[in-house]
């Protein structure tokens, strides 16, 4: 069964990036447990990368199940302004021992990924180098994290 993928950009909604870090962090693991759920039995697995105050998320899995929970994203509260970055069939998974998970990262990182390359969900080897499509750094970034649940 081909694997496709998914990812894009949005704005998180100001309960998510306001003030109180606290309740945000709160209602965004909420969120995120939700999908989780649903993933699981849609077999989709994805990473949600949140700076603060923008998201970005890679999902994938086969596609009647990518169609529903890409479906879900778009209908959510928890953000807005979406942006689709790809879409598109994938060799293999990337981030397979997730259904969901979220991870902070710097705005900076966050920035550099979604105007990085993310033509055909290509990986040429490494996140360091000059011509590092955004695969390249989405796996590094996402890797060191894969053993922790």
């Amino acid at each position: 069964m081909p694997i496709r993928a998914i990812t894009y950009v949005s704005e998180a909604c100001p309960a998510i990036s306001g003030c109180d870090a606290g309740k945000g962090a709160e209602l965004l693991d909420r969120v995120v447990d939700d999908a989780a759920r649903f993933n699981r039995d849609a077999g989709v697995s994805g990473v949600l990368l949140f700076d603060g105050c923008r998201f970005l998320q890679y999902m994938e899995g086969p596609e009647d199940g990518l169609r529903v929970a890409y479906s879900r994203v778009i209908g959510a509260s928890s953000h807005g302004e979406l942006i689709e970055l790809q879409r598109g069939r994938v060799g293999q998974r990337r981030v397979p021992f997730w259904p969901m998970r979220w991870l902070p990262v710097e705005p900076q990182l966050l920035s550099r990924l979604a105007g990085s390359d993310w033509t055909g969900f290509k990986q040429r080897g490494g996140s360091g180098a000059l011509n590092a499509t955004a695969m390249d750094i989405l796996v590094a970034l996402v890797e060191p994290h894969a053993q922790v649940a």
